[in-house]
């Protein structure tokens, strides 16, 4: 029996920390390669990135609106990636999660992530939802009109990678230097900004760790999955250089 048979009933949820995009994209190839070979089952990378621009399939000349020189003046990187979707931002603050594992329906693999986002953002009292009806632009999660959580995914020969970002309490600013998403006029959001407005405040470390935990939580809930907390080590992954965050218990 293979090992990913063995743990059929599971998806398996690794904390990485920080990782530059580029060593994560990397990461991800690989960990697929293994999935694709029955060596590694289901799982979801957590993790957060340095300052970013990537660029999925569907951008457009013309959303990177300032000229990279100037986000790169800014500290800001900018990456082409195999992503669906367009123009988006990463950084410190923000939730990565990256999905490798078997998908058969696209479309239902993004409504899944959408469904996982909002139950994790209502128990910390932020009403959400999916407007995916409206066009693939809008693929994602919003708070009436705010858009709190950007997804786009790539599936290679029925297994995926990339995923899903939920803005923690990071800095919205860099969304205004592009046109995120494809869409000139989107009014970025986040879990804290949103609790701020209902006059509520949560240390950023806790809050960080909170939606974390609870966003793997309900990843796997939405698969009908048993979560299992992995280590870096037990997928092969490098740590030495990295500095990773204590796992929630």
């Amino acid at each position: 029996m293979s090992r990913v048979e063995q743990s059929a009933q599971e998806l398996w949820i690794c904390h990485l920390g920080t990782v530059p995009y580029r060593e994560a994209s990397a990461t991800q190839e690989a960990l697929r390669e293994r999935r694709l070979a029955d060596d590694l089952p289901d799982m979801l990378l957590l993790l957060e990135h340095p300052p970013v621009y990537t660029r999925g399939r569907r951008s457009r000349p013309g959303e990177l609106t300032l000229g990279e020189d100037f986000y790169r003046a800014k500290g800001v990187e900018v990456v082409d990636t195999r992503r669906g979707g367009r123009v988006t931002y990463h950084g410190p603050g923000q939730l990565v999660g990256y999905a490798i594992m078997e998908v058969r329906d696209v479309g239902e693999h993004l409504r899944r992530m959408e469904a996982a986002i909002v139950k994790t953002l209502a128990e910390f009292g932020v009403s959400a939802r999916s407007r995916c009806e409206e066009g693939a632009d809008y693929t994602g999660v919003w708070v009436e009109g705010r858009k709190v959580a950007s997804i786009g995914v790539h599936v290679s020969r029925g297994v995926s990678t990339h995923g899903f970002a939920i803005n923690v309490d990071n800095d919205l600013e860099p969304f205004s230097w592009v046109v995120a998403c494809g869409l000139p006029d989107v009014a970025m959001t986040s879990v804290e900004a949103e609790l701020e407005e209902a006059d509520m405040t949560i240390d950023s470390e806790v809050l960080r760790a909170r939606v974390r935990a609870r966003a793997g939580a309900h990843f796997c809930e939405a698969h009908n999955r048993r979560p299992r907390i992995v280590s870096p080590e037990e997928l092969g992954i490098a740590v030495e250089s990295r500095e990773r965050e204590a796992a929630p218990a």
